[in-house]
């Protein structure tokens, strides 16, 4: 990647990218690209451009090198010329003629729905540090961009890309996998909420809404869905097992429950507290003399041994995906199974028959994990549906799974829409 990128870099035919979104993932990315060669942050959107234009002047671009503008003409006349540009109109990024991938870094399901579309539309890469709208609209996404040769992809970096690494290294081997999935930062407490955290968010330069779903929860399981959508892996359990565990005991937890582990059955995707930031992976063999051949390389005693992967860099990554995309048009992450598992949201507290809810990470809703095929059995709804404008039907108790008949969606959306029309032309 590196040559081939020096080589294009020398060539003057570097990949121009647009970021949208420039929080502290957003920002990373385009401070990071002004360090590779071969690859510009070309074309940088947020909704307060001041944020968009810090990022370009972080990364050490001068500021007589930035055009500010929401005009498409004057944006590609800018571009044309070489410019960094700075806008607040994110449909631009679709638009600008001279851009060849998009990166969404803005983590709202519905500017993830509607960004994705129009990229597709427009002909361009999309890569997703959205898992928010991936977990929800993924699948049809993935179809549209299949259909109009371009890719759709989840990014490096975050940990379903992370452990989608382990997963393809294991099954070029040859190995049989049997679990997959990533450790969890921070501490689980599913009545967390804006308020709660804030201290904690300020400290970390986070936004509190941010923190609240890494905190309650919802995060993890956004992405486990997202690994489930990838490779066909369902949960074990509603919300997963959440075990502690060390990297040595894994494979003594992740056995079936007759052979002394937790499972129900294998080809499951969970989360365990004590080994973030990593993500992990178990695998076997039928074969004893590769069991004997593992045996020695310290692998363990077997007959199950874990992969393991100690860091994931988020966005810094995502230069990876980019590159994959671009040049070997492929993605490093994508709902290649379609509809597998859904994250559905939980009651945080107990609601009132008219009372407003709020989404990730807000004060009214949780995610939890489920297999899709039971998610659609009882009629649930996935959290990344739920806006400020949704409202409940009917008191809703705290802890209960939230059905589409106690709640009133807010149905205009284009997340809605997609979500929609992928149940009923994507196969389970």
């Amino acid at each position: 990647m590196n040559r081939e990128l020096i080589g294009l870099a020398k060539q003057e035919k570097a990949i121009k990218v647009a970021i949208v979104g420039t929080g502290k993932m957003g920002r990373g990315l385009v401070i990071q690209l002004s360090r590779i060669k071969g690859m510009l942050p070309q074309l940088v959107i947020n909704r307060n451009g001041e944020k968009a234009l810090n990022s370009l002047l972080k990364a050490g671009v001068r500021k007589d090198e930035i055009v500010v503008t929401n005009s498409l003409t004057k944006l590609n006349s800018a571009l044309e010329k070489g410019k960094f540009v700075v806008s607040e109109d994110m449909d631009l990024a679709a638009k600008a003629n001279t851009i060849h991938a998009i990166v969404d870094a803005t983590g709202v399901p519905e500017v993830g729905a509607k960004l994705a579309l129009v990229a597709i539309e427009n002909r361009k890469h999309i890569i997703m540090l959205n898992v928010e709208a991936d977990s929800v609209i993924g699948p049809i996404l993935y179809k549209y961009a299949k259909e109009a040769g371009v890719i759709y992809t989840g990014t490096a970096g975050d940990e379903p890309g992370a452990v989608m690494e382990l997963y393809d290294f294991a099954k070029r081997l040859g190995f049989e996998v049997l679990a997959m999935g990533k450790g969890k930062n921070n501490p689980l407490d599913v009545e967390a909420n804006p308020d709660s955290v804030q201290e904690d968010a300020f400290k970390k330069a986070l936004n509190p809404r941010m923190l609240t779903g890494f905190i309650d929860g919802t995060n993890t399981m956004i992405e486990m869905t997202c690994i489930a959508n990838a490779t066909g892996f369902i949960p074990d359990i509603r919300g997963g097992h959440g075990i502690d565990s060390n990297i040595e005991d894994l494979v003594d937890f992740f056995k079936l429950k007759e052979e002394g582990g937790i499972l129900n059955s294998y080809q499951v995707v969970d989360y365990v507290r004590g080994i973030a930031p990593g993500v992990f992976l178990i695998f076997t063999t039928d074969l004893e003399d590769i069991h004997d051949q593992l045996r020695y390389l310290n692998m363990g005693e077997g007959p199950n041994y874990v992969l393991y992967r100690p860091y994931h860099l988020t966005s810094l990554e995502t230069p990876n995906s980019i590159f994959e995309a671009c040049l070997n048009h492929k993605p490093t992450i994508a709902p290649t199974k379609g509809l597998v598992a859904d994250t559905i949201a939980i009651a945080k507290k107990d609601l009132k028959a008219g009372e407003r809810l709020d989404g990730i990470g807000g004060f009214t809703v949780y995610g939890s994990i489920e297999k899709y095929k039971v998610a659609k059995e009882e009629n649930l709804v996935p959290i990344g549906l739920i806006d400020e404008k949704a409202k409940a039907l009917k008191a809703i108790k705290k802890g209960q799974a939230i059905t589409y008949d106690m709640i009133e969606l807010n149905t205009s959306t284009e997340i809605y829409r997609l979500r929609k029309l992928q149940e009923k032309i994507i196969d389970v």
